[in-house]
């Protein structure tokens, strides 16, 4: 999406205008972001080169290299951009939960709709997740940390209302419960499941996860 101003606070609460030469390397940016997306859904990670990318976005190597450091950060910023999208939507699911499992199954849910709508980008985003760095490791956890907080109020809300015990670790049982959401995405890869099946497989698992931690 393209922005000619940004609205921000000051003491003359006037909108700041962004720079022509701003505002010419962020249309940059999205149509690298926008051709890489489909060149990564066609080919694949290793399939979709940097300078395939350009290519598609009619500019130079060179261009996209201004913008991103490698095509590793290029593919981190578009899986974190589309949950970006969908991040409100899982704010919306985890409050109307009335207790932790809706709340995860609910925010959750949300996800597993967006991302199996686009499943040859959910399955090049598996192939890539044990080759990264230790840099775009850390890079794609600090981009997805308000997911990870998000994840980690809803366990903390169960526990302040008396649905898990206090004392356990809240940001340890967020943890397992996205490392299970992650996983279960190679069911909708490579075995064909769909979204109530996915969802219907994390509910046991949340059951068999917080079975200790039950009041």
């Amino acid at each position: 999406m393209s922005f000619v101003s940004v609205n921000i606070e000051s003491a003359t609460d006037a909108p700041v205008k962004l720079t022509r030469r701003a505002l010419a390397k962020q249309r940059t940016r999205e149509r690298v972001l926008s051709a890489a997306r489909r060149l990564f859904s066609e080919r694949g990670y290793e399939g979709a080169t940097i300078r395939d990318i350009a290519q598609a976005a009619g500019m130079s190597t060179g261009a996209v290299f201004a913008s991103f450091a490698d095509k590793t950060e290029l593919f981190d910023e578009i899986l974190t951009a589309d949950y970006e999208v969908i991040y409100a939507q899982m704010v919306q699911a985890a409050r109307a939960g009335a207790t932790v499992d809706e709340a995860l199954l609910g925010l959750f849910g949300v996800a597993y709709n967006f991302h199996l709508d686009q499943l040859p980008l959910l399955r090049a985003s598996i192939a890539v997740s044990w080759t990264r760095t230790e840099a775009a490791e850390r890079r794609s956890r600090a981009d997805l940390k308000h997911i990870f907080r998000l994840i980690g109020e809803v366990t903390q809300r169960g526990i302040d209302q008396g649905q898990l015990k206090s004392g356990i670790d809240a940001k340890l049982l967020a943890e397992m419960t996205w490392d299970v959401y992650v996983a279960n995405y190679r069911r909708a890869v490579y075995d064909g499941w769909a979204v109530d099946a996915l969802l219907a497989r994390l509910s046991d698992q949340l059951k068999v996860i917080f079975a200790a931690a039950r009041a």
